[in-house]
């Protein structure tokens, strides 16, 4: 690689960034791309099918380089990740408008195979577990979570077999190991799963990694734990505020199976397909929502052992069992619901947009009706549960004022609130409405005072609102009350002062609508934001009942 002293200053800037994370690929904004570099850009253009091209290539040493389209480099950061890869993407934070200079560039966020948010290669009825393990002689320090989901759970561990099993049995995306892990383990590990592997040697102590992790009292459950959430906060370099407090389990509280058992009853993985179909989670998931369809994989993952567990279980599926049209009428309400979690981490992590409100908004308008259900049918066991499905009536409201029903995938081009919701927002609308009548007016009335039929009034990007005249009608109007603003082949196109006015009421009041609607929608996201954690207990409650009717439903099938 050349020497920094020959490089401009930009790829100066590059360097510094890349020596940073030379473990992914570097995903650089220069204007509307992305582009890399040397060896990230030969090895993503064979990876990606990009074409490989060349900066200075003129030059004595020129630098390889490819680039894909910022609005489409999710999907190329998907592939890069599902082949186990990292990516590093560096944003310009600086408006290049009113910098001199150098734009100032950082990397805004490490996408790792294990902190995957929003990906198509993230299966609905899947979990994508981050995995950490720090060691202390024969015992370890075991944690996971799900960033998609803001699941976290932690471990003390006693032998490496178990560490062996517990990882294989949550499939876990990507390990976070201490420096103090054999070189053995992490050969086994890597053998038998195939993982991403990372490094993470410190741990950070602030307020939210305390209250995530007060609840622990093991030592080592403790350290890997602030391992875990200090990995995740480099890589995201944002809130984790969607990240559920630490829960101790202990593997021994449940059914023990070792990684080949699993693997042989063919539990969630067929030995033939590796696929889901045809194995006890197939035949078992008549789950109607993914998070229902992700608990369903983890109880089987983890069955029960004690029996006042198991007894509390089965009467709560007798009970959906003996209520059929109870049943049929619960599975209804419950196929509305969207993925609560990740819908709560999606707006944690300000990524959430209009459509995934409007889904909000759906699920949450199902919840008065799915405890009624249930009180219908049997209390019982039901009890704890119920108090969890709390109507959150307000959210419904906001977003039902706030939302257009369906809204655009962008929150930065307006058209995503309500008429009504705000009453600058309304004032600007109908100046663009009002506008749009007087340039159909003006129109007209140019029409009418040339005698020119297809006289029009129109628009473009570069050169604004204009009227467009034929050559062939040139002669008969009084140019001198026209100002001339392009030529094409068969017109002339024209501004007047009135036109030229009424542009810059309408163009003013676009700008200024979409520029509103944008930090209304914030103020709305910020709203939702605080209600993460309850959205959080609804939806563990929601899942619960989900599995427990997918398991009348079979039960009442095989019977």
């Amino acid at each position: 690689m050349p020497q920094k002293t020959k490089n401009t200053p930009m790829m100066e800037q590059y360097l510094s960034i890349k020596a940073q994370y030379q473990d992914a690929f570097l995903f650089y904004r220069l204007g509307d791309f992305y582009e890399l570099f040397y060896e990230d850009a030969i090895n993503a253009s064979q990876i990606l099918e990009l074409t490989l091209t060349s900066r200075n290539r003129n030059a004595d040493e020129p630098i390889p380089m490819c680039g894909v389209p910022h609005h489409a480099a999710q999907g190329y950061i998907d592939i890069l990740i599902e082949k186990g890869y990292k990516v590093a993407i560096c944003e310009q934070v600086e408006d290049p408008k009113t910098t001199k200079g150098m734009v100032k560039r950082e990397v805004i966020q490490l996408v790792t195979p294990g902190t995957v948010m929003d990906s198509k290669g993230l299966s609905a009825k899947d979990n994508n577990f981050l995995t950490a393990i720090v060691s202390q002689g024969n015992e370890f320090g075991f944690a996971y979570a799900d960033l998609s989901t803001g699941e976290l759970k932690t471990a003390h561990l006693f032998d490496e077999e178990a560490v062996l099993n517990e990882t294989t049995a949550l499939q876990t995306k990507e390990l976070v190991l201490g420096n103090e892990i054999s070189e053995k383990l992490a050969e086994q590990l890597k053998n038998r799963l195939g993982l991403v592997f990372s490094k993470q040697e410190t741990s950070e102590e602030n307020a939210e990694f305390n209250f995530l992790t007060s609840e622990l009292s093991d030592p080592l459950e403790k350290e890997v734990t602030g391992k875990l959430l200090t990995y995740l906060a480099v890589t995201q370099k944002r809130s984790l505020a969607h990240i559920q407090k630490a829960i101790e389990y202990q593997p021994d509280h449940y059914l023990k199976m070792d990684y080949y058992s699993k693997f042989n009853l063919e539990l969630s993985q067929s030995i033939r397909t590796g696929k889901k179909h045809g194995t006890l989670l197939w035949l078992l998931d008549e789950t109607k929502t993914a998070m229902g369809g992700r608990l369903l994989k983890q109880w089987l993952d983890r069955p029960l052992i004690q029996l006042n567990q198991i007894k509390a279980r089965q009467e709560m599926v007798a009970s959906l069992l003996n209520s059929y049209f109870e049943r049929l009428d619960l599975q209804s309400a419950l196929t509305k619901v969207y993925d609560l979690e990740r819908l709560a981490g999606r707006v944690a992590f300000g990524n959430v947009n209009g459509r995934d409100l409007i889904q909000l908004k759906t699920s949450l308008e199902q919840v008065p009706l799915i405890p009624q259900l249930i009180e219908g049918i049997d209390q019982g066991q039901w009890t704890d549960l119920l108090k969890e499905m709390q109507p959150m009536d307000g959210l419904v409201h906001l977003i039902d004022q706030a939302i257009q029903e369906d809204p655009p995938l962008q929150i930065t081009e307006g058209n995503i609130i309500k008429d009504g919701f705000n009453d600058q927002l309304d004032t600007y609308r109908s100046a663009m409405t009002n506008g749009k009548q007087w340039l159909a007016e003006l129109e007209a009335r140019e029409r009418q005072q040339t005698g020119i039929k297809n006289l029009k009034v129109g628009f473009n990007r570069v050169f604004g609102y204009y009227i467009e005249i034929t050559k062939a009608n040139l002669a008969n109007v009084e140019l001198e009350k026209y100002e001339r603003k392009q030529t094409l082949a068969n017109a002339e196109r024209f501004i007047t002062p009135e036109l030229k006015e009424l542009e810059t009421q309408i163009l003013e009041a676009e700008e200024k609508s979409v520029d509103l609607e944008y930090q209304l929608f914030l103020a709305v996201r910020e709203e939702v934001k605080k209600a993460i954690k309850p959205l959080q207990i609804l939806a563990k409650s929601i899942s619960t009942a989900d599995v427990l009717q997918s398991f009348a439903t079979i039960s009442e099938r095989y019977q």
